[in-house]
């Protein structure tokens, strides 16, 4: 990873580059691999509601660190490396809900698609109803259909970039410094959010790896 992270943690901006940042030994990989399908595996067989609410909250209590370490360097077209960018969402929509939702209900206000619905957060969306969607997501990885959850997520991120570039033209002519940095944000989502989609066509697939 290229920023290290600590307890309690706070993501930078940056930290979408982290994806395609140096690879692991091929152990490490064999570890991401084989941790992700365990406890996709055991979830699935037994969705105890306490369990599920550990693994939502998990990162809350103990911070990012752990799960950084083993699914970071996954590629976003398996199983581990879908798994950390459903966490990171969330945590990303965790450390500065405000902004986030404003962000989010601007891109939705702006955007042609039906992502806003397909991301299913409650409108208007404001802090408390981007921080249920974190949750609801991340959730829906263990209890619902995990396609589902990716592409809500996948869905939330070209949300989120549709409110960053609307913002970014608004500011550009006070602030260019502060559009540049909206622009490159909202590039980041876009991609963040093509691999998700990408990770869900595979589940269906049945071949994420």
């Amino acid at each position: 990873m290229a920023d290290e992270f600590h307890k309690p943690v706070k993501l930078p901006g940056r930290v979408f580059e982290a994806f395609h940042g140096g690879q692991d030994p091929a152990v490490a990989l064999r570890v991401a691999h084989d941790t992700a399908h365990a406890l996709i595996s055991r979830v699935r067989a037994d969705p105890d509601p306490a369990v599920v609410e550990r693994l939502v909250g998990y990162t809350d209590e103990h911070g990012v660190d752990a799960i950084a370490e083993l699914w970071s360097h996954a590629s976003a077209r398996t199983l581990p490396g879908a798994l950390w960018r459903i966490y990171l969402v969330r945590l990303l929509i965790k450390q500065n809900p405000e902004e986030t939702s404003y962000l989010y209900q601007r891109g939705a206000d702006t955007t042609p698609t039906i992502d806003p619905i397909v991301a299913g957060a409650q409108e208007p969306t404001g802090p408390t109803e981007i921080l249920a969607l974190a949750d609801q997501i991340l959730r829906g990885a263990f209890q619902g259909d995990f396609a589902d959850a990716l592409d809500r997520a996948a869905a939330f991120c070209r949300v989120e970039a549709a409110g960053c570039a609307a913002l970014a033209d608004s500011v550009d002519v006070v602030d260019s410094d502060r559009a540049t940095e909206l622009t490159t944000r909202a590039s980041r989502f876009v991609q963040t959010g093509d691999e998700l989609g990408g990770a869900a066509r595979l589940w269906r697939a049945d071949s994420l790896e």
